[in-house]
């Protein structure tokens, strides 16, 4: 099926590209790190998943690097996400998306549209990119988290909310001994927290909870945001695409 219109989120560290049929669909999907040459990577991610389509196929573009894609129409981050994960999840709620470097929360109404939203994209300490640079330092990779977290065991707090005396606070609980699964257990929760208190003013309404973005792969921060909410959380099916998925939405024909 020939693809009528195409999506890309050009985010901080991934780079994400969607085709879609006329009534929405997905067709084809790409991901990949984000490379710091932008455009030749989005041109050939989006060559990779529009096949037979056209040059004229209509493209939207959102993330950080939205300005930067050739022929593409630039789209906010807050319309692109809503979208896309009301076309996923078809119901009015709280959407949480945890990327790289920023954290969105959006409550959309009964027909999608955005009520309120709040993001936080001043400091990496409720983003992907703090649970990135402490990782790194116990040299746990990111696909062992959940196991970690799900071993059992109490939580060790980790209460610095800056990313670079976190770390440094992570280094005296290694050397005082306590254990690398409690440590990365709190460590999640610690995330977690930031984010629930971020989502608490435009949440307050939502009856559901759903996560998108990178960490909604991750079931040990699925499972901390949870607890720290204080309600079910429901991942958005394809986490990672609802921005570019939201992007192609907005400049469907049919859409549009």
């Amino acid at each position: 099926m020939t693809a009528a219109a195409l999506g890309v989120d050009v985010g901080s560290t991934t780079c994400k590209a969607v085709a879609v049929d006329e009534v929405g669909r997905i067709l084809k999907s790409a991901v990949e790190p984000a490379d710091p040459r932008v455009e030749p990577q989005v041109l050939r991610l989006l060559e990779a998943v529009k096949g037979e389509a056209g040059p004229l196929v209509p493209v939207g573009a959102t993330g950080y690097g939205r300005k930067r894609v050739k022929g593409g129409r630039a789209v906010t981050e807050i319309t692109c996400h809503a979208r896309g994960a009301f076309a996923r999840t078809g119901r009015p709620g709280l959407l949480v998306d945890m990327g790289g470097q920023d954290t969105k929360a959006i409550r959309l109404g009964e027909r999608g549209q955005v009520l309120d939203f709040a993001m936080n994209d001043k400091c990496a300490a409720g983003t992907g990119r703090f649970l990135e640079v402490i990782l790194g330092r116990l040299r746990v990779p990111l696909g062992e988290v959940a196991a970690l977290a799900a071993g059992g065991g109490r939580a060790v707090p980790v209460s610095s909310t800056c990313t670079v005396f976190a770390e440094s606070e992570v280094i005296s609980l290694v050397a005082a001994g306590e254990p690398l699964a409690g440590i990365v257990r709190g460590l999640c929760l610690s995330l977690a927290s930031r984010v629930a208190a971020l989502a608490r003013g435009p949440g307050a309404k939502a009856e559901e909870v759903f996560l998108s973005g990178g960490l909604a792969l991750n079931a040990a921060m699925v499972a901390a945001l949870a607890e720290q909410m204080g309600r079910p959380v429901l991942v958005v099916p394809d986490p990672q695409l609802v921005g570019a998925l939201g992007a192609a939405l907005s400049v469907l024909p049919a859409a549009a």
